[in-house]
């Protein structure tokens, strides 16, 4: 979806069309933009950018609070349309998701052709706008999606793959951010053909493993199904900053979106879970991952909130380094058995906070009316992420 957050609160007051806005937290704490408009962009706005920023990029900003149950809830009707097609989804946040419409084909027509119902219908019925990718794999979809943005329909031929990839800049490939890059400047590689020309094995000598990996997405090669929630034994949401982040406040604002995105599809598909999950990528590639196995599954927000937040705080190393992606997901589902660590990294399970049954309650409620009143907003206060 194009700047989802904001083409809601555009759509649901159509007096904030052609603003620069953005939807996040308040200016006078430590808020960060979950979202902007494109009108923000031309300002050089970004997602997980502090407010503070934000505004003094540009002054007349409109600053809007998250809605997360509308946005939730509008995500269960693009999600609707999804189903008309094919049951194998698979969500990356509530914004983005993978379809895999190959057994569809046969009711439906081509890939190409569900993708642009699909696009239609979203336009018809929500007055939203999606960008669509359609490729043979889950990186190359994903690449079309982006590079088609906004209002994107990109259709990757499997017979012209490699014609497609070779002058894209190096860049384009998953997780080459600023360190990468500047790793490929000095070997004087700048697209896709060239990194692909080194071979795996330069790549994995200044990339470690994850060089091989580049070399297969350079090939345009990704393995990985498409796994719909109902099969998959985890559920996570994970999102990855245009610049490294530093300030642990502004990373504590987004692990509690991602936390409420992630309990939300918990209860969606009434999935409880044991294992809290945690992951962060500093700016040299490094990929730490944390868990916290507790002693019930559940699927209350404040559980699995205080859960990731202790992670946050005391797993990571010490003075907080810069971060160029946080994530959590939760696991174990329907798992009754006596609690064990996860992994290496965890720690002793522990009770639940005293107050789960009253918080499983609200969050029950709050579910039930956003759901059947939409525009309504329940969300958590101001100091919600700063429990104990």
């Amino acid at each position: 979806m194009d700047a989802f957050y904001a083409s809601v609160e555009v759509r649901d007051d159509p007096a904030l069309a052609g603003k620069p806005l953005v939807v996040g937290g308040s200016p006078q704490g430590r808020g960060v933009v979950a979202a902007a408009s494109y009108e923000a962009r031309r300002f050089g706005v970004h997602s997980a950018m502090p407010m503070a920023s934000a505004l003094r990029r540009c002054p007349q900003l409109i600053v809007l609070p998250v809605r997360m149950a509308r946005y939730a809830q509008i995500s269960q009707q693009i999600r609707a349309i999804f189903e008309r097609y094919t049951p194998i989804i698979e969500p990356l946040s509530l914004d983005e998701a993978f379809l895999d419409v190959a057994a569809s084909e046969r009711l439906f027509g081509p890939a190409e052709a569900i993708a642009a119902r699909i696009k239609a219908e979203i336009r018809a019925e929500l007055e939203l706008v999606a960008s669509v990718g359609v490729a043979p794999n889950k990186f190359l979809a994903k690449l079309a999606s982006d590079l088609g943005k906004p209002d994107g329909f990109l259709r990757i031929d499997p017979n012209g793959v490699q014609a497609f990839l070779d002058p894209l800049p190096v860049t384009r490939l998953w997780g080459v951010g600023k360190a990468a890059a500047a790793t490929f400047e000095r070997l004087g590689v700048a697209t896709v053909a060239q990194a692909r020309a080194l071979g795996p094995e330069v790549l994995a000598h200044y990339f470690g493993k994850h060089g091989r990996d580049l070399w297969e997405l350079a090939h345009g090669r990704d393995e990985r199904p498409v796994v719909s929630d109902a099969e998959a034994k985890s559920i996570s949401h994970e999102t990855t900053f245009d610049t490294d982040i530093r300030d642990p406040e502004v990373l504590r604002a987004i692990l509690l979106q991602l936390t409420e995105q992630v309990a939300w599809r918990l209860r969606r598909h009434g999935l409880r879970g044991r294992t809290v999950h945690l992951k962060a990528r500093l700016a040299d590639f490094t990929t730490l991952t944390r868990s916290q196995t507790l002693a019930a599954p559940t699927d209350v927000t404040q559980e699995l909130w205080q859960t990731v937040r202790r992670l946050f705080d005391e797993r990571l190393p010490a003075g907080k380094p810069a971060l160029r992606l946080i994530g959590m997901g939760v696991s174990g589902f329907g798992d009754d058995r006596p609690p064990a660590q996860a992994d290496l990294f965890a720690q002793a399970s522990y009770e639940p906070a005293p107050g789960g049954t009253r918080e499983r309650a609200l969050d029950r409620v709050a579910d039930s009316i956003n759901e059947r009143f939409g525009p309504a907003t329940l969300k958590r206060g101001g100091g919600y992420e700063n429990k104990p």
